[in-house]
């Protein structure tokens, strides 16, 4: 098992490297990205299938992985940097889009799937839940102009400041580390 922790390790090291060469903590991510991933890939699948081991998948940062998720999460945290967002100085909220409503219903239903999740032993289901919660927040960050100083600007991040809470507790639930920055 060591040399296969090691090998995602130095993969996910690899993609950090291209994607943010300055970054401060390489290695301290690189760690948690890599054990990450092969947790997590261990944990989405349904406790009663097998699956094939790929270890180039589990380390990627697209499709359905931790590591996905794990870029979701940094991801926002970069947003609420830039925005220099303090969650207790929001005021009232208002958002109509399509988007953000999605986001809101899904982080709604988090207590139950954490439920659903306990009640049948079934790890899988809080981690398909991040990646449809990263999912669609990646979509929404597509569409939208999220550090536009308007009227929603204090709603958006907000929404994103919940994402980013969710996100890292249901990478939490499952023992993977949600680093602030990838």
């Amino acid at each position: 098992l060591e040399p296969t922790v090691a090998e995602a390790i130095n993969r996910a090291a690899s993609q950090i490297e291209a994607k943010n060469p300055n970054l401060a903590d390489k290695d301290k991510v690189a760690q948690a990205v890599g054990v990450g991933a092969i947790k997590f890939y261990d944990l989405k699948t349904d406790r009663t299938n097998g699956y094939d081991f790929d270890l180039e998948a589990m380390v990627s940062f697209e499709g359905e992985t931790g590591p996905y998720v794990q870029y979701a999460h940094a991801r926002i945290q970069s947003i609420l940097r830039k925005a220099n967002f303090n969650p207790s100085n929001s005021d009232n909220y208002s958002l109509n889009d399509v988007e953000s409503w999605e986001i809101i219903k899904l982080i709604q239903d988090f207590p139950r799937i954490i439920v659903r999740a306990a009640d049948n032993f079934e790890p899988s289901i809080i981690a398909k839940f991040a990646i449809n919660l990263a999912q669609c927040f990646n979509k929404y960050y597509a569409h939208t102009r999220i550090l536009d100083e308007d009227a929603e600007i204090s709603s958006r991040l907000a929404l994103c400041y919940a994402t980013a809470t969710v996100l890292k507790e249901s990478l939490r639930l499952l023992g993977v580390d949600a680093p602030n920055e990838m």
